[in-house]
Parts: C-alpha cells; sequence; structure tokens
C-alpha cells in the first residue's frame, strides 16, 4: 500500500518548511501552505510544519501516481527538522510527534480535498501519548479519529461503516455523544475499527508504521486533486487541473483534550451579510473535523469570551491583525490546547454576493483599499446572487421548519435525499432541493446540481454551508427538528410527512423552510452595491447594453444600468395566439399581395411594440435585428400535426351525424394544408437554411415591413419631444451583396417615412457577423455597415460545427475529458470564435476607423468573455438585463486588468 518513487531530478526542491516560505509563494505552496508559512514569520502562534509542492502534485500525476525522486527523502529530512522543533519523535512511544496532513490548492477549494489528523499513532504510541499527556481518554480518542479517518480517506472504507459502530456505543452511553465515551469502550471502538480495515483487506491489517502511514497519506491527497468532487468544483468555478494541490504536512496540537481545550473556524467579517463583527463557531474538547462535519453542533464564538476569555482576547487580537495584514477578510482556523491559542490557517474568506459588494465598499471607506481595489476585490458573477428572489412577505403558507440561514436566496424545488438523484433530476430540467442529514465533500455533484440545499445537522460553518456559499446556492442547515429516512424517501417533521418528490421552498435568508411553492419577489439594491457600481462606471471604457425585447425588460435592465439595447429580437413579438395567427396567414400566402394584407395586420402590432421599448430607452439606441429564425419555426411541429391528422381519421368513424362529420372533415381539409405547407419549408438543417438576411432577399416586404414599423415608432415619439436613436440589425450575412441589398430596401423605407411625418433624424443600419465567412471579409463588409455586433451565439456554432441544442448530449463529456476547457456557448472560445471577432473587428476598421463594434449573445454577461471584448477592442457588449451589473463590473475590472498589464 505504500507509493512509488519516480526518476526525476533528485535536486529538485520539492518540500519547504514553513519557515522557508511566504505569501507571494502561493503558486507553488497552494493558498494554505503560502499562509502559514507567512503567519510563522510575522509571529504568529502556529504549529511548526512544511509544505510539499504543487509542482510535486502534477509531476506525481505525470509520472503515473509515482512520487518524484527525491520528494521522499526531502519529506524525511524536514520530519527531522521537525522533531527537533518540537522535541518529539515520529513513531517515538516514549515522545510520539504526531502530525495532520492537509491538502492546498493556490485557489482555495474548501471541502474539495482530503485532511488526515492524528497521523502517527500506533498501538505502541498511542500508550506513550496517554502517558505523556496523562490523559488516557484523549489519546485513544485521538487513535479512534485517526484509525476511521485514514480508513476511510486514505484506504477507501465507507465512512458509514465507521459511524455505524460509533453510533451503536454512543447510544451506550447516558448522554449520547462520542464526549461521553469511556476509555474501554474507545479501545473496544479501535478494535471494531481494525476488524472492518482487516475485512476490507482481506486480512491485510490497519498499517502500524507511521512513515508507510504518512507517505500513505501524502499519496491520498494528492489522489484527491483528481476526484469527482474536486474536478466538478473546478468545472463550476473555473479552476484549471494543472494547478495541483499542494500537501502541509504539520505538527498536531489538540483540541480533545478536555474543556480547555476547542477548536473552532472564524471569519473577520460576516461572510453571509458582510457586517463587520467577528463571526464564526468553536467546539470544546473536540477536534476540527467535528465543527466542519456538523456531528455536534457548534457555539457562537462570542460565547468563547465567557469560557476562556484569555483565549478570546487573544484570538480577537489576531483577528484584527490578519484582516489588516492581508488587507481582506480571513477565514482562520484555530485550536486551543490546554489553554494555548494555535492559529492553524488562515485563507480569503468565501463570501456571498452580498458580503462581497459591503466588504469591499466598507474596507474603502475604512481606509484598508482603494476604490479601485475594491472594483477588482467583488467576483462579478457574485453579483447574481443579490438579485436573487426573496420570498413574498405576503405569502400566506405554513412554515414547516426552520434551521440556520447559511446562504441567503429563496428557491422551490422536489425534495430529493440522494445527490445522484438530485443530479440527474437536475439534468433533466427539474429543480431540485437537496436533503440531507449533513453533506460531504462526496455529495458535491448533487449539491452543484440543486436550487438550494438543506441539512438537519451542521453549522453555520459546516461543509454545506461553506460551499453554498461559495456556490450562491440558498442553503439552510441545522434544522433539528427534522427527521430523515433516507431509505424510505421520506423527512418528518411532527406530523409532517414531506416525500421525495414533494414540493418545498427554502428561504436561506431566514432559515424558513416552506411547504409547497411560494411566491417570491426580486431583492432591493443597496447604497454598498450602487457605491460599487459607480466606481465601476467610472473606470471602465465599453458601455453595457441589454438583450430586450419588450418594453418591461428594457425598463429593469435600464435600472441595472443598461445603456441601450444591444439585441432586440423582432422574432418574440409574432408569439401570443393571435399574432401567431396572422404570422402563419403571412407565411402560407401563396403570392406577394396575400402576404402584404397579411404584413399589414402585423405592422401597428410590430410599431407598437417598439414605441414600447423606444419609450424605455429614449436617448439610449436601440439595436432592432430583423427577423431571424425560420419559417417553419412559426408553424406547428410536423410530429404533432401528423398526429392530430391521425386523430381526425379515426373521429370520423365515430362521427354521429352528417353535421359532425362535415366539421371533421373541414378540419380535416385544414390540416392537410398545413402539413404541406410545413413540409414545403420543412429543412434537412435549418440553423444554416432559409433564415436571417436570406428571408428579407426572398421576401423583401418582410423586410419592408419592419423597417416601417421601426421609423413610424421613431418618428410618432420623436413628435412627442423623446431623443430616438434607432438602429437597424440585419442578421447573418456571409456576403456584402446581402446587406446591400437589405440596406437599400431599409433606407427607402426611411425616407418614405420621414417624409411622411416632415421630420428627419439619424439613424444606422449595421449587421451581425454570425458566419466565419463575415469575419474574414468585414473589410468589404463594413462599407454597408455603420456598425457591427458579433452574435457569439451562432458564430460559436458556425465555427465549432456545433448544433447548440445538439451537442448538450456530448458537451459535458467533453468538457469533464478536458477537451474544452469550458461550455464555449457559456464561457467564448477566444482561441477560435474569438480570433474571428479580433480579425472581423480589425478589418472592419481599415475600412471605417470609427466602426462601432460589440456583441449580442449571452457572452455579453460572462465576465471572462467581457475581458477579452475589452481587450479586442469593442465598444459594447449586450446581454440579458439580470446580467448588465455583471457586465458592467466585469467591464471595469478589465480595464484594470489591461492598465496593470
Amino acid at each position: 500500500m505504500s507509493a512509488k518513487i519516480a526518476p526525476t531530478n533528485r535536486d529538485h526542491k520539492w518540500v519547504y518548511l514553513f519557515s522557508e516560505g511566504n505569501t507571494k509563494m502561493k503558486q507553488l505552496l497552494g493558498g494554505k501552505g503560502a499562509n502559514v508559512a507567512e503567519m510563522t514569520n510575522i509571529g504568529l502562534p502556529v504549529p511548526p510544519g512544511f509544505t510539499i509542492t504543487t509542482e510535486c502534485c502534477n509531476a506525481f500525476y505525470d509520472y503515473n501516481r509515482q512520487f518524484p525522486e527525491g520528494m521522499w527523502s526531502q519529506a524525511q529530512a524536514s520530519l527531522k527538522a521537525l522533531e527537533k522543533q518540537t522535541k518529539r519523535e515520529f513513531g517515538n512511544p516514549k515522545k510520539p510527534l504526531l502530525v495532520s496532513v492537509r491538502s492546498g490548492a493556490s485557489i482555495s477549494m474548501p471541502g474539495m480535498m482530503d485532511t488526515v489528523l492524528n497521523l502517527g499513532l500506533n498501538d505502541e504510541t498511542v500508550v506513550g501519548l496517554a502517558k505523556q499527556t496523562k490523559n488516557e481518554r484523549f489519546a485513544y480518542d485521538a487513535y479512534r479519529r485517526f484509525i476511521s479517518m485514514f480508513g476511510h480517506i486514505v484506504m477507501g472504507v465507507s465512512s458509514e461503516r465507521f459511524d455505524f459502530v460509533l453510533d451503536r456505543f454512543k447510544a451506550q452511553t447516558i448522554g449520547g455523544k462520542d464526549t461521553d465515551l469511556s476509555v474501554a469502550q474507545l479501545k473496544d471502538i479501535i478494535t471494531a475499527y481494525k476488524n472492518i480495515i482487516f475485512a476490507h483487506f482481506h486480512g491485510e491489517p490497519f498499517p502500524q508504521d507511521p512513515l508507510d502511514q504518512l507517505r500513505m497519506a501524502i499519496s491520498a491527497v494528492f489522489e484527491s486533486w483528481m476526484r469527482r468532487r474536486a474536478i466538478d468544483y473546478r468545472r463550476i468555478h473555473r479552476i484549471p487541473d494543472t494547478l495541483g494541490t499542494a500537501v502541509n504536512v504539520q505538527a498536531m496540537v489538540f483540541g480533545n483534550m478536555g474543556d480547555t481545550s476547542g477548536t473552532g473556524v472564524c471569519f473577520t467579517r460576516n461572510p453571509s451579510t458582510g457586517k463587520n463583527d467577528i463571526y464564526g463557531e468553536y467546539l470544546l474538547n473536540a477536534q476540527g473535523e467535528d465543527v466542519v462535519a456538523g456531528t455536534r453542533t457548534p457555539r457562537k464564538i462570542t460565547k468563547l469570551a465567557r469560557e476562556l476569555p484569555l483565549v478570546y482576547a487573544q484570538l480577537t487580537e489576531i483577528i484584527d491583525k490578519l484582516e489588516t495584514h492581508y488587507g481582506d477578510m480571513q477565514d482562520i482556523e484555530f485550536t486551543v490546547e490546554n489553554g494555548k491559542l494555535w492559529i492553524l490557517q488562515t485563507r480569503t474568506g468565501k463570501r456571498t454576493g452580498t458580503a462581497a459588494v459591503r466588504i469591499a465598499v466598507e474596507m474603502v471607506e475604512e481606509g484598508m483599499i482603494s476604490q479601485k481595489d475594491a472594483v477588482l476585490r467583488v467576483d462579478a458573477d457574485l453579483l447574481n446572487q443579490l438579485l436573487h428572489p426573496t420570498i413574498d412577505p405576503r405569502a400566506n403558507v405554513p412554515t414547516l421548519t426552520s434551521g440556520l440561514p447559511a446562504s441567503p436566496g429563496a428557491a422551490t424545488g422536489q425534495v430529493s435525499f440522494d445527490p445522484d438523484e438530485a443530479d440527474e433530476l437536475s439534468q433533466s430540467g427539474t429543480p431540485v432541493i437537496l436533503v440531507r442529514h449533513e453533506t460531504s465533500p462526496d455529495d458535491f455533484h448533487g449539491m452543484a446540481s440543486a436550487k438550494a440545499i438543506l441539512t438537519a445537522r451542521g453549522g453555520m460553518t459546516s461543509h454545506a454551508a461553506v460551499v453554498a456559499r461559495g456556490m450562491g446556492t440558498p442553503c439552510i442547515v441545522g434544522a433539528g427538528a427534522l427527521k430523515l429516512d433516507y431509505e424510505a424517501g421520506i423527512a418528518v417533521v411532527g406530523k409532517v410527512e414531506i416525500r421525495a418528490g414533494d414540493w418545498i421552498t427554502v428561504d436561506g435568508s431566514t432559515g424558513n423552510v416552506l411547504l409547497g411553492k411560494v411566491a417570491t419577489i426580486q431583492p432591493e439594491l443597496d447604497k454598498s452595491f450602487k457605491k460599487l457600481m459607480s466606481w465601476a462606471d467610472e473606470i471602465r471604457e465599453m458601455q453595457v447594453r441589454t438583450n430586450a425585447d419588450n418594453g418591461a425588460d428594457a425598463l429593469v435592465a435600464r435600472e441595472f444600468g443598461a445603456e441601450g439595447i444591444g439585441l432586440c429580437r423582432t422574432e418574440h413579438m409574432f408569439m401570443g395566439e393571435e399574432r401567431l395567427a396572422i404570422m402563419r396567414e403571412m407565411i402560407l400566402a401563396e403570392d406577394r399581395g396575400s402576404r402584404e394584407k397579411a404584413l399589414d395586420k402585423l405592422l401597428p402590432i410590430q410599431r407598437q411594440d417598439f414605441i414600447e421599448i423606444f419609450k424605455a430607452m429614449a436617448g439610449y439606441p436601440v439595436t432592432i435585428r430583423l427577423i431571424d429564425p425560420p419559417l417553419h419555426e412559426f408553424l406547428p411541429d410536423h410530429e404533432h400535426l401528423t398526429l392530430e391528422i391521425t386523430d381526425l381519421k379515426l373521429k370520423m368513424r365515430d362521427a354521429g351525424s352528417v353535421a359532425e362529420m362535415d366539421s371533421i372533415l373541414k378540419m380535416l381539409a385544414e390540416k392537410n394544408e398545413l402539413l404541406l405547407q410545413v413540409e414545403r419549408l420543412r429543412e434537412s438543417n435549418p440553423m444554416l437554411g432559409h433564415r436571417g438576411c436570406r428571408l428579407g432577399l426572398v421576401y423583401p416586404e418582410v423586410t419592408e415591413m419592419q423597417a416601417r414599423a421601426i421609423f413610424q415608432a421613431a418618428c410618432e415619439l420623436r413628435s412627442r419631444g423623446l431623443e430616438i436613436v434607432p438602429e437597424v440589425m440585419v442578421p447573418l450575412i456571409s456576403t456584402v451583396k446581402e446587406l446591400e441589398n437589405q440596406r437599400a430596401i431599409i433606407e427607402d423605407v426611411a425616407k418614405e417615412v420621414m417624409n411622411s411625418y416632415g421630420t428627419q433624424y439619424t439613424y444606422k443600419i449595421g449587421t451581425m457577423i454570425e458566419t466565419p465567412r463575415a469575419a474574414l471579409t468585414a473589410d468589404k463588409v463594413a462599407a454597408q455597415a455603420d456598425f457591427f455586433s458579433f452574435g457569439t451565439n451562432d458564430l460559436t456554432q458556425t465555427t465549432f460545427g456545433l448544433s447548440r441544442d445538439d451537442s448538450t448530449r456530448f458537451l459535458p463529456s467533453y468538457i469533464k475529458s478536458g477537451i474544452l476547457p469550458a461550455d464555449p456557448f457559456q464561457v467564448l472560445d477566444t482561441e477560435g470564435v474569438g480570433q474571428l471577432v479580433r480579425l472581423g473587428t480589425d478589418r472592419g476598421r481599415t475600412t471605417k476607423p470609427d466602426l462601432k463594434v460589440g456583441i449580442c449573445g449571452e457572452h455579453g454577461g460572462e465576465p471572462q468573455s467581457v475581458w477579452f471584448c475589452n481587450e479586442a477592442g469593442l465598444d459594447y457588449v449586450s446581454c440579458s438585463p439580470y446580467r448588465v451589473p455583471i457586465a458592467r463590473l466585469a467591464a471595469a475590472q478589465a480595464t484594470l486588468r489591461k492598465q496593470s498589464a
């Protein structure tokens, strides 16, 4: 079971003592290793140790999961230095040195990788530890913890097998807690644990050699870098697989030595609200995993002031020192051993969007950071959380139970008790609430898929709470009244029974769990948000517009700071029973005259829609895209229509009268005629077929009607004194001749309409760049265009040769296997699609240096894509209304990144 050694450069430095590192070495030592080194160097009470580098992790995988040559000898040398510092010896029964083995990537991934505590214990050293500490119960409690942790994490034995034994022995005590176990019971538990491992490995005993234990634990931490939960976390947070994790080997200090010992986690500010108060939890007579695992209910950190006042005073002093030193909110782990405080680690604390904004703004006001630092400090994607709905206070819905409000926001979904089931249901489109006793890292895939998370146990720093806050998922923990039966698929609260599939609503802001579906309201953005956004707007160079197809959406976007509309999809205006009927009449018309009659009915409808949009965005440009999708999308589905015809034919046999038969025959004739038209318009590949500008070329009367509606709406509002800035966008061109043809039609209509109203105003005609050919010939296209807007959704399809709809079946496997770093329909592919954007922009501006260029796919609200657009010299991005604040902040960050490059 021991790890192997791979041949590499034996002189390469793989291992650093804490005294040799600092916070600037985060890429090499990982965040945890760099920070404990920094704390050591500034004189804080940190248990000594050493760090095995992230480079070693990558070498471990490069050499087929073997340690690189030189690493193990360096680790042994560092272990000797650790023995000298602690005056203890690894494996010596008389004065045993015990260590923890922890992961630590350069980007924090809380709860995703493995930790082993109390390593170095065996049947001999446990006796020595008991004599050394004069505390036999402590020593055997540490040993039983070590065997179960090592057996599960390193040896792969199910933790439930150990939990079953522990629960059985706890049930025999009066208090029912692990702290109530006697020494004799602890020894029996240890024997039972060893038997579990012996049986699991078919006669191979639990390893007794501490050096073997250390080698195996280091290997297990490296292995945890590529476990599913860690991979899933990196995919969601877009963390590269190549970073690797460091391994930190640190001398153990013990929080389970009695009532003057303990362990805890605290934040220098509230990670949910951002309030400038110490926030956290602790347990006396416990080890670190007891706090985060949720197996015991921890106490609020402020109560430590009464129980251990000197320790609390020292802790608050260190908290202030660390926040000032790092200039950011810190997440700190500590242990108290017989009244002495030890700081185990500090890291930049994960926080909600609300907290991130408030902390950044208040730190500026406190003089800790600059406005630019504040803008860079807030993850733009976190702003999504500020826009989450909350429970409508007028909703008269019974509260099922309540717990701790661990992560804000409200969500409704169907109950699932199993993370695998939750993941499957979510992928099929079902909103899910994951309900568990408590979560573990193995549940991560289900947590990531769930709309909200609810646990019966755990505190505000439990695994569920920390992970949910990092993802922005509503979460309630410690709902103690919730009694779960996984096998039966039932949760019981008092007399109320909730089954898998039942609907509940979780309010992560209040901690209330509500029965059924509950109405929600949109949040109000506070002064901290507005202040941060004002700083971002002063910094950013790019404009931010919105994609909106109606006046209501346009108003919402304007409230969020949109500076115009970058994409109004006119085809969405034809949806609705009355409008769709007229649209079908136009499609089914046999000649131009009949089509124009139908278009005359659509004209006033479109005009009124444009009036509402122009009014909402008065003073700002409004880019209206002419009809884009293929016409068959407005007709009934072929398969559905065929089934209707078959059904009518069956009804003919049962017709009870001549009148009923005549009615069926009439409907049958209409359906057959409609089916013929559907088949006539049917295409093998409609996304590359008769759509976009090609519709306007074949049916110029459609372009005329839409242009007339646009310019009439603009003229009417201008006559009322409003400033209207219309921009007409021709979709899906591949050649400049297509744009030239459509531009001539639009200009003729504009001239006619403005003359009829007796007014003149400036407007623009541009095009969407959605095909590689359009981008490659952008210098020619620009001669006929006043602006370009890159339609990156279709440009991604045509560049990759991927169907956006059909590729969902295999793209996840591409991402999981590393073929693609991210879904190219969510994050702009800068290597391929991005180069076409850059090339098209540059070539277009060789013809027209002042050519306005933007993008209008949903990439316009994705931070990494916004950063690229700024770098490529685009004038604006456009995105959905609720992503406008994200784009504003990301655009400012892009400007600052460029300035610092």
